[in-house]
């Protein structure tokens, strides 16, 4: 099953001789602190919470529809996450994406993606047309104006690459930079949207490269187009 941009939907065992709309009943809604959850780190990674806000239980509470205890559990995790920083009787407010954070992740994807791409040659069929897939997704984001997607996209490109170097605790270790990943992705992004042209032919050639078997071109694209981001974020997203 593929674990990135693809989200599963449950289905009925058995439908009856005669379908019909399931009673509104029937259909049963998260617990209310992973609405509150989703909300916040949805608002979070798209921006629409931007780093220096202060969020508020009630204005939280109002806007999911639900009562502040909720709010309260949500937002402890969220702080977990490194997300946001709680103020007693104050609320908790979005923290900024610092040099030192992007400085630290992009350091571990040049030391996980490198070395994924690496033992990935020669790359399957199922891996090339994979990629195949994501780029042409992007492309039609980007052509949208889709920002938001293109950095989803963006992200399961690199992903699908680390995943097949066969090493399941770097995959893990890397899905953990996928929030931080997201939200630097979009906001660059947001600030440079001439940049997406860029990355998409960087990702054409990263694929060209693993088409033709050449792992140490492969190395040097990862890398060069990793570097960009540290070059170009540092200092200028806030």
């Amino acid at each position: 099953m593929r674990t990135c941009c693809i989200y599963a939907v449950g289905m009925a065992s058995a439908a009856p001789s005669k379908p019909r709309p399931p009673a509104a009943s029937a259909v049963k809604q998260p617990p209310a602190a992973d609405r509150v959850y989703a909300h916040v780190k949805q608002g979070v990674l798209e921006r629409r919470y931007e780093g220096g806000t202060l969020l508020t239980e009630g204005e939280l509470a109002d806007a999911v529809g639900v009562s502040r205890t909720p709010v309260r559990e949500a937002l402890l995790r969220l702080e977990v996450e490194g997300l946001i920083k709680l103020y007693p009787k104050k609320g908790a407010l979005v923290l900024p994406v610092s040099a030192q954070e992007i400085a630290d992740v992009v350091e571990t994807r040049q030391l996980v993606e490198e070395h994924a791409v690496r033992k990935t040659v020669p790359a399957s069929p199922r891996l090339i047309a994979r990629l195949e897939e994501l780029l042409e997704q992007q492309k039609a984001q980007a052509a949208a104006g889709d920002l938001a997607g293109a950095a989803v996209t963006d992200r399961c490109f690199h992903a699908e690459i680390v995943r097949s170097g066969g090493n399941e605790i770097l995959s893990r270790l890397y899905d953990q930079l996928r929030d931080r990943q997201l939200r630097m992705g979009v906001a660059v992004m947001h600030a440079h949207p001439d940049r997406i042209t860029k990355t998409l032919t960087e990702h054409e050639e990263i694929l060209q490269a693993l088409r033709a078997g050449d792992a140490e071109a492969a190395v040097d694209l990862v890398h060069r187009h990793v570097s960009w981001f540290s070059n170009l974020a540092r200092g200028e997203v806030r």
